[in-house]
């Protein structure tokens, strides 16, 4: 079933032209994004190297926007204060990213941030369990993580809809988000399935309209599931 609120919209800066990424930030806040999604990747967890800290401070000043940081990096602890100091406001992190996700999720919390655990397609759903308790997000990543302008994995949507009773069951305001392959059509299935935020890229970035409409067009997609009675 949709849910009541529309969900927020974490537009991926991966997919913005790198050489204005300030002014690409100013823009999509304007445009009337929830979140500004910064996937940070190392080049050894994933096949790709993006930004880092630095980059991640220079951004800060262009926007009030939460920074939705997604570390896709290994091993993830050393470099946690990093990006707490540089202006992140929720940090995600792999469970196999260090050797010890529940110490790794403290150190995050303990700064005053929101924790966030990302599942890959390959990562069972149960592993949300033992740590459930620290967590502010869950993302599900719908692609496997290192590239931008991948397409859906449908098979993730079934996921999404167990976190959901997972985290319905907790009693605890946790945000379920969706990253990899999200547009106006799998935003559908995405926010059927529980979604309460959706990253999206290349469809905000490169999608047809302007960026407060491809914005809007994907958070509208909660809308067009929601039928009268």
């Amino acid at each position: 079933m949709p849910r009541s609120q529309p969900p927020l919209i974490s537009p991926s800066i991966l997919s913005a032209d790198f050489s204005a990424l300030g002014q690409a930030v100013k823009d999509i806040d304007i445009a009337g994004a929830d979140m500004i999604h910064i996937d940070v990747m190392d080049g050894h967890y994933v096949p790709n190297l993006t930004i880092g800290p630095m980059v991640v401070k220079a951004l800060r000043p262009h926007t009030t926007k939460p920074f939705d940081v997604h570390l896709m990096i290994s091993p993830v602890d050393t470099l946690i204060p990093a990006f707490i100091e540089a202006g992140a406001d929720i940090i995600s992190i792999h469970p196999d990213s260090g050797p010890h996700l529940h110490r790794s999720l403290q150190s995050i919390k303990s700064a005053g941030k929101k924790a966030g655990l990302v599942l890959n397609p390959g990562t069972p759903v149960d592993v949300v369990d033992p740590v459930i308790d620290l967590l502010d997000l869950i993302l599900v990543m719908s692609v496997n993580p290192g590239f931008g302008g991948q397409s859906f994995i449908e098979s993730q949507v079934d996921k999404i809809r167990r976190l959901r009773k997972k985290i319905d069951a907790t009693g605890r305001d946790i945000i379920l988000e969706v990253d990899g392959g999200v547009n106006p059509k799998t935003a559908i299935d995405c926010i059927e399935a529980g979604a309460t935020a959706l990253v999206a890229g290349s469809a905000v970035f490169n999608g047809s309209g302007s960026y407060a409409e491809n914005i809007a067009a994907i958070r509208d997609a909660n809308r067009s599931t929601t039928k009268v009675a």
